[in-house]
């Protein structure tokens, strides 16, 4: 499908969806539980509906409402539904997961869409070659079988901290305590964070010991919990850098006292010049002459597509740093953003790791890409309320965000959908 956006300005307030990383972790933590727990604020993303699915796989009955989730979880690993699981373009629902499921003892297989298994997973290899257990990848599918055991594991901190979660995740369950050590440099520290609060709210307990030592006691269980999912500030940040470069917005439904990474964006906004005001549980975001700033997106990569925009409309050259993960997503976002920039006027070099973003732009002559990727689509779109044209493979943004376009609707955005072809 293809968006067709018009020019025009938004208006109004906006709420924005729970965050899709709290949701993922509520639904991990509930489905781990012996007992009822109730989610409410969900919002089903295809991410979101991948680790449903695979949770009552593993044997947690789950009830879907509206907006909200009654989870019975699992007494133990004896309950396994199905050894096919499912994960589709999640990397949070794989990686968090193959740890957990590796604790049935089964052979477990895990399949994917687009590059979902083509992203690295050398750290499980090692980790399951070195206890002794099976672990097997191809571009289709990983296979393991054994499970995990409780010791020492020492970890890289600069690759991605769904495997660092995955363990927190599985690691208490065992019988004997168990410690992770993180070698610096230490990147995405803010999604540990996330994670250890939220099995904190489900009363299992993990300890820094320092900055970079994990301690996981062993022998615990979690306990059920009602648990309201909070707003996403990655989901924020296409709707603060809409209000920053077109017109003045009023962003809900987000906690000012989010652990979020991605809150990150609330800074680089006004480093940018941009006039953010808090109010309770709300932003007020309006425009003003944005200049570039340097960016670092050690804790904050999938704000990445969506601040090149914010860039393209500032004026001077912006240098963001800490991007090499970026190439690791649904997409290459560097590549994409490169590629789609260069569309709308906006010259970006790149090496590996780091950006250089020029502060131009003009109306796109040929329609946008997608790249198959949520972030890019939204991010794309945001520039388009500006300068004008066309997004081909919209239908991407169901992986996170599914009611994206009318709720830019909602604000005044002139949006129409049209099937492609």
């Amino acid at each position: 499908m293809k968006a067709i956006i018009r020019p025009s300005a938004c208006k109004g307030t906006i709420k924005i969806p729970p965050s899709k990383s709290m949701a993922h972790r509520a639904i991990i933590c509930a489905s781990l539980a012996d007992g009822k727990s109730h989610l409410s604020n969900i919002d089903y993303s295809i991410d979101i509906q991948t680790t449903i699915d695979c949770m009552r796989k593993l044997g947690a009955k789950i009830e879907c409402f509206k907006d909200s989730l009654i989870i019975e979880g699992i007494s133990d690993f004896t309950h396994l539904q199905d050894h096919h699981i499912e994960c589709n373009e999640s990397g949070s629902t794989l990686r968090f997961l193959i740890p957990i499921f590796s604790l049935t003892h089964e052979k477990i297989l895990f399949t994917g869409k687009n590059r979902l298994l083509k992203r690295p997973q050398k750290i499980y290899e090692e980790i399951f070659t070195d206890i002794g257990a099976h672990f097997d990848q191809n571009d289709e599918r990983i296979e393991i079988q054994g499970a995990l055991t409780s010791g020492e594991y020492t970890l890289q901190g600069n690759v991605s901290s769904q495997f660092i979660s995955g363990l927190l995740f599985t690691l208490p369950l065992l019988e004997k305590d168990s410690r992770i050590h993180i070698l610096p440099p230490f990147e995405s520290k803010s999604y540990i964070d996330l994670t250890i609060q939220m099995m904190k709210k489900f009363n299992v307990q993990i300890q820094w010991e320092d900055d970079l030592t994990l301690f996981i006691q062993g022998n615990q269980k979690y306990q059920p919990k009602d648990v309201i999912i909070e707003g996403d500030f990655s989901q924020f940040a296409f709707f603060g850098v809409l209000a920053a470069i077109n017109s003045e917005l009023e962003i809900t439904g987000m906690d000012p006292a989010s652990l979020q990474g991605d809150k990150q964006i609330l800074d680089i906004l006004q480093d940018f010049h941009a006039c953010v005001e808090e109010k309770e549980n709300s932003y007020h975001i309006k425009p003003s002459a944005l200049i570039a700033n340097d960016i670092d997106l050690k804790n904050c990569p999938d704000l990445g597509p969506i601040l090149c925009i914010l860039a393209m409309f500032s004026k001077g050259m912006t240098h963001i740093k800490n991007a090499s993960r970026l190439r690791l997503k649904e997409s290459d976002r560097i590549e994409a953003m490169i590629s789609e920039c260069a569309k709308m006027g906006c010259l970006i070099e790149a090496s590996e790791d780091e950006m250089i973003i020029h502060g131009t732009y003009h109306k796109p002559a040929l329609p946008l890409s997608g790249w198959k990727d949520h972030r890019i689509v939204m991010a794309c779109a945001v520039a388009l309320t500006i300068l004008g044209g066309e997004i081909e493979g919209c239908e991407a943004v169901s992986k996170s965000y599914p009611t994206f376009f009318e709720d830019l609707r909602s604000i005044g955005i002139e949006v129409s959908i049209h099937d492609e072809g």
